[in-house]
C-alpha cells in the first residue's frame, strides 16, 4: 500500500511539473512578444469605403440589475450608425424582459439600429441565442458582450481594423475588472484571470498555438463562425468549442492584450462557485470533444498539440491537486516510518521547481497590472500564497465539475448572477438570482478542512515540518471556501 501511494503521488507531481514547463514556455513566448513589432494590416476607418458593417450581440437571461447599464454603455459606442447593428438576444423569463423592451424602444427612437430578439425556449442556452441572432445579423463582423461588460467607446475602432487580413477570424481583447478591490474574493479572481489574459493568451497567440475566444469582449468574422460549424450548445463552454473548431479550419485569431474591456467579478461565493463549475466542466467536455481531432491533425505542429493538450486539460489539474493534497498526509507518515524511502524523498524534492516556475509566471503578470517595486513584490507574495490556498480549497468543487465533464454527464447552463455593485458592501444582498442551495461538495470540503488540521497536528507529532506550509495553505483554503459558502457575506 505504501508503495502504491508513493507511485501515485509521484505521477501527480510529474504531471504538474510537465504542466509547469508548458507555462514556462508560454512565459518565454510572452517575453519574446514584447520585442516584436506589430505589422498587422488594418482597415483605414477614416475612409468610409473601408468601414465594414458590424453587429453587436448582447445575450441576456434574467439580467434585471445590469441590462440598463449595458445598453446605455453600448449605445455610446463610437462607430458610424449606418454601419452598426445591435441585437439584444433576450431569453429572459422575468420582469427584466419588459424593462429591456422599454429601454430598447427609447434607443430605437433615438436612431439606433437595435433589435430585441426573444426566443420561446432556451434551447442551446447562450450558444442557441447567438446562433438564432446570427440568422438575421447584417454585420460582416459580430461582436459579443455579456451583460456585465462595459466596453470603452472606441472598442470597435481598436478591434475592427485587424480584419483587413482575410485570414483573421477572431479578435479577442483582455478582460478588465471594475470591482477588482471589492473584497478578497474578487482580488483572487482578478489574480487568476489576469494570468490567463496576459501570459496565457499572449503566449499562445505569439507561439501560433490555439487560443480561445473568451465568450465575450471579442469579435468574430461571421464567415468564420459559419465555416467552423456555427455555435453549438453541446458543451458548457461554447466559446472554447467554436474557437478550436475555427482554428482547426485554419482561421487565425488575433489577441489584443493592450485593449482592456472592463467587467464585473462575482462578489459572493455561490456566484463564483457556479461560474467555476461551468468553466471547469466545459473545459473537460471540450477535451473529450476536440482533443482527438487536434492530436490526429497532421497539419498541426507538435508544440500546438502539446499546448492544446494542457489548454483543454487545464481544469483537470484540480484533480491532480486534490490527489496530491489527500495523499500528502499518508506520505508524511510513510516518510517517517519507512527509512528505505529516504533517497526517494530527496529526489522528489526536485519537483518544488514547479512552484518556482508558477511564482515567476504569476509575478510577470502581476507587475504588468500593478507595477514593479519592493512593496508590490511583497504584496504579490501574499496574494500568490492566498490565491493558491483558495484554489486548492476549490479543488473538490472543481474536480467534481471536471469528472462530470469527462464522463459526459449533461447539465443546464447555469448563469452567473450579476450585481451592478455601486461601492456599497451590502448592495448585493437583495439580488433575487442568488441561490441559497448548498452543494454536496461542501460536506467533503468541511471534512478536508478538518483533515488538513490533523495534517498540521501530525507535523508537530512527527517533528517533520517539510509539508507544513503546504498543509497550512490547504487548511486555510478549505476553511475560506467552507466559511464563505456557509455565510451570507461577500
Amino acid at each position: 500500500m505504501d508503495l502504491a501511494i508513493i507511485i501515485i503521488y509521484t505521477l501527480a507531481l510529474l504531471l504538474i511539473f510537465i504542466y509547469s514547463i508548458s507555462q514556462l514556455n508560454l512565459l518565454i513566448n510572452y517575453l519574446r512578444s514584447k520585442k516584436q513589432e506589430d505589422t498587422s494590416v488594418k482597415y483605414n476607418l477614416d475612409n468610409p469605403r473601408e468601414i465594414p458593417l458590424v453587429t453587436i450581440q448582447l445575450p441576456l437571461y434574467n439580467e434585471l440589475y445590469v441590462t440598463e447599464r449595458l445598453l446605455e454603455n453600448i449605445s455610446k459606442m463610437e462607430y458610424p450608425r449606418e454601419k452598426l447593428e445591435i441585437q439584444v438576444l433576450d431569453d429572459s423569463t422575468d420582469e427584466s424582459l419588459g424593462n429591456t423592451a422599454a429601454q430598447i424602444l427609447k434607443l430605437q427612437k433615438a436612431g439606433l439600429d437595435i433589435q430585441h430578439i426573444c426566443r420561446t425556449n432556451r434551447q442551446g442556452f447562450k450558444a442557441g441565442a447567438l446562433k438564432e441572432g446570427l440568422k438575421t445579423a447584417k454585420g460582416e463582423f459580430v461582436a459579443v458582450f455579456d451583460s456585465d461588460f462595459l466596453p470603452k467607446k472606441d472598442w470597435l475602432l481598436q478591434t475592427v481594423p485587424y480584419f483587413k487580413d482575410p485570414e483573421i477570424g477572431v479578435v479577442q481583447t483582455r478582460w478588465g475588472h471594475i470591482n477588482r478591490n471589492y473584497s478578497l474574493l474578487t482580488k483572487i479572481q482578478a489574480f487568476a484571470l489576469d494570468f490567463h489574459f496576459i501570459l496565457e493568451q499572449t503566449g499562445r497567440n505569439f507561439g501560433k498555438h490555439f487560443i480561445n475566444f473568451n465568450g465575450t469582449a471579442g469579435i468574430w468574422r461571421k464567415e468564420c463562425i459559419l465555416n467552423a460549424g456555427n455555435w453549438s450548445g453541446d458543451t458548457l463552454t461554447e466559446d472554447l468549442d467554436l474557437s478550436y473548431r475555427a482554428q482547426m479550419k485554419k482561421w487565425k485569431f488575433k489577441y489584443l492584450e493592450d485593449v482592456e474591456t472592463p467587467a464585473e467579478l462575482p462578489v459572493v461565493m455561490s456566484a463564483a462557485r457556479s461560474q467555476q463549475f461551468r468553466w471547469n466542466k466545459g473545459a473537460a467536455e471540450n477535451f473529450q470533444k476536440n482533443y482527438s481531432r487536434v492530436l490526429f491533425d497532421n497539419s498541426l505542429t507538435s508544440g500546438t498539440k502539446f499546448h492544446g493538450f494542457f489548454h483543454l486539460l487545464n481544469s483537470s489539474m484540480f484533480l491532480l491537486i486534490l490527489l496530491l493534497a489527500v495523499l500528502s498526509v499518508p506520505v508524511l507518515y510513510i516518510k517517517n516510518t519507512n527509512p528505505q524511502f529516504n533517497g526517494y524523498f530527496k529526489i522528489v524534492a526536485f519537483f518544488a521547481i514547479s512552484t518556482l516556475i508558477f511564482f515567476l509566471c504569476y509575478w510577470v503578470t502581476y507587475k504588468k497590472i500593478h507595477g514593479k517595486g519592493v512593496k508590490n513584490f511583497f504584496e504579490f507574495i501574499l496574494m500568490f500564497v492566498t490565491f493558491f490556498s483558495v484554489a486548492m480549497g476549490f479543488s473538490v468543487h472543481n474536480s467534481l465539475a471536471v469528472l462530470e465533464g469527462h464522463f459526459g454527464k449533461k447539465s443546464d447552463f447555469i448563469r452567473t448572477p450579476k450585481f451592478n455593485i455601486h461601492g456599497l458592501k451590502d448592495s448585493w444582498k437583495g439580488n433575487k438570482y442568488l441561490t441559497k442551495n448548498l452543494s454536496f461538495s461542501i460536506l467533503i470540503e468541511s471534512a478536508l478542512w478538518l483533515y488538513f488540521g490533523f495534517a498540521i497536528y501530525s507535523a508537530f507529532l512527527l517533528k517533520d515540518f517539510g509539508l507544513m506550509i503546504f498543509h497550512l495553505m490547504l487548511f486555510a483554503g478549505f476553511g475560506f471556501v467552507v466559511v464563505k459558502s456557509l455565510s451570507a457575506k461577500a
